[in-house]
């Protein structure tokens, strides 16, 4: 079967999605091809919580946040923590600061895409200075409207004509001829059947390679040594790096693919749709954090949100590479939350009543129950004796010890006994910080003891490492073109016709991110550079 468009993007995602927006306008055929079903067209956009990083907007200045470039730009630099030789990474980090606002920010609020009054405070940095102000916008409606808003758009454009959608079609390789790109070949999902799709530009929008936990091990950070022997997935199930191969496979340049984005809170989610499929918690920060053995991670205990990428590494130091979380009732009655739309309902659906009284009276008792009765790895009991015997029936191993549980929960509970004022914890050093921002203390207890009689029943959770987002990818010019792979005295070239587009390019430049994320850039730098995309093709550009 073969198909004829002026446009081939390969991938259904957010971004896929806004290049094909952006460009109907044009006049131009348009064809998308997606791999997976008609009822999941936005890939894993649809799942997200859906906050995304901007600079100096409305939002900020209406609650007095003085934010700006330079501060934004010496934040990202410092917390990215970029290889000296890093070039378009860089490049892209400060196109993304100079866009996101005109072009991410203004042009969502155009789109009927509104954020929550309230910034999120992620990543603000551990042992390097990460987030100085709150940039976390949050999607009213989370990720799910903001796709549904814009395969809305698509279906009643007015030259919606122009755009022909081919799901479970599985894109292969890329048809290319001295240095120029023809189109693409693949198999349908359904019968195997070969296709092929001819266009003068091709735009590969196809996610990283995340969601193969093979090719996740396969290259791991090497520092860290041996990968954790189980990693949960909690990427989409079809990014699997199959138009990285393509590329390559034409000169095109794939590198950093060890930087990813990964969590250190994964559970086995309770419904799978795929082998060993994650949810990721929000790490709850009243909760004692220990490894596997039940002792407490030292001599820094583990705490949101400073830095997600040191949660990793440390329990990736320990022989057994997944953590405990120890808690009890109270704490996860205010603070237990999974990240995503898919528990977040009162967000998705725009409820704002439902969400704020949500938020000010947090009370999670059917989430935490509903989780608690179907997820194997969180535990529930009355006891400390019989919470670590339940821990060590999971595993099937004695490595938890009670002594150790018990000797951080008492000299934990003993300190917050003593009173704020005379907190040397650095956990509770750190809730108390927290709780002077509004969108961090609605969310957090204070100071609630572990072994708390009134607060039983006690809780543990099993932590496993969950695949997220790939950092690295196919590495593009600030056109969001391909880039060859560099010749004997560094030299690269852009190949005719081929853009690569949200986090297949690595989020742009095939490392905009460089070792750490402010957070928000994923979502954010999937509509920026699928913008600077089509803006090239159409003939002009964003800046």
């Amino acid at each position: 079967m073969k198909y004829q468009s002026d446009v081939v993007i390969v991938g259904g995602g957010l971004a896929g999605i806004i290049t094909a927006y952006e460009l109907l306008d044009t006049g131009k055929k348009i064809l998308i091809i997606e791999r997976d079903k008609k009822e999941n067209f936005g890939g894993l956009a649809r799942w997200a919580f859906g906050g995304m990083l901007f600079v100096d907007t409305p939002h900020q200045r209406r609650v007095g946040i003085k934010d700006s470039y330079e501060v934004a730009r010496q934040d990202w630099f410092s917390f990215a923590e970029f290889d000296k030789e890093e070039y378009w990474g860089k490049k892209w980090a400060e196109q993304y600061l100079h866009l996101c606002t005109d072009h991410g920010y203004r042009f969502l609020r155009k789109h009927n895409i509104n954020f929550f009054p309230i910034l999120n405070f992620p990543e603000r940095g551990l042992y390097v200075p990460g987030n100085s102000l709150p940039r976390f916008h949050m999607v009213w409606g989370t990720g799910w409207h903001l796709v549904y808003e814009f395969i809305h758009r698509l279906e009643n454009h007015p030259k919606k004509e122009n755009l022909q959608v081919l799901f479970e079609h599985r894109v292969m390789d890329i048809i290319a001829e001295n240095n120029s790109i023809q189109g693409i070949t693949g198999k349908t999902e359904t019968g195997g059947e070969d296709f092929e799709a001819y266009a003068d530009q091709v735009v590969i929008a196809t996610g990283g390679i995340n969601g193969s936990i093979e090719r996740v091990k396969a290259n791991w950070h090497k520092p860290w040594g041996e990968p954790p022997a189980t990693i949960l997935n909690g990427a989409h199930y079809y990014a699997l790096g199959d138009l990285h191969d393509a590329t390559s496979r034409i000169n095109g340049n794939v590198v950093n693919l060890d930087k990813q984005w990964n969590y250190a809170v994964g559970i086995r989610h309770y419904a799978p749709r795929v082998k060993d499929h994650g949810l990721s918690l929000v790490p709850m920060k009243s909760t004692l954090w220990v490894n596997y053995e039940g002792k407490r991670f030292a001599p820094m205990p583990l705490v949101t949100p400073y830095d997600t990428r040191f949660l990793v590494e440390r329990i990736c130091q320990e022989p057994l590479k997944y953590s405990w979380q120890i808690l009890n009732a109270k704490i996860a009655n205010k603070e237990f939350s999974i990240s995503g739309s898919e528990h977040n309902p009162s967000m998705r659906d725009r409820k704002f009543w439902k969400f704020v009284t949500g938020m000010l009276f947090r009370d999670n008792r059917e989430l935490v129950n509903k989780i608690a009765d179907s997820c194997e790895d969180v535990i529930v009991a009355q006891t400390l004796d019989e919470l670590v015997a339940k821990m060590n029936a999971l595993t099937g191993e004695n490595h938890v010890k009670k002594e150790h549980v018990e000797n951080a929960a008492i000299k934990y509970d003993a300190e917050i006994d003593r009173g704020p004022r005379y907190f040397q914890d650095e956990q509770l050093i750190r809730l108390a910080h927290l709780r002077k921002y509004i969108g961090d203390r609605v969310r957090t207890c204070k100071f609630q003891k572990i072994l708390d009689p009134d607060a039983k029943p006690l809780i543990a959770i099993r932590s496993f490492i969950l695949s997220r987002k790939s950092m690295g990818g196919i590495q593009t010019n600030l056109q969001s073109q391909v880039l060859t792979i560099p010749d004997v005295n560094g030299k690269q070239e852009a190949i005719e016709g081929l853009y690569a587009v949200g986090e297949a390019a690595g989020f742009g430049g095939g490392g905009i991110h460089g070792y750490r994320s402010l957070e928000g850039t994923f979502l954010g730098g999937c509509v920026i550079n699928a913008r600077v995309a089509a803006a090239h093709i159409k003939g002009h550009s964003l800046a």
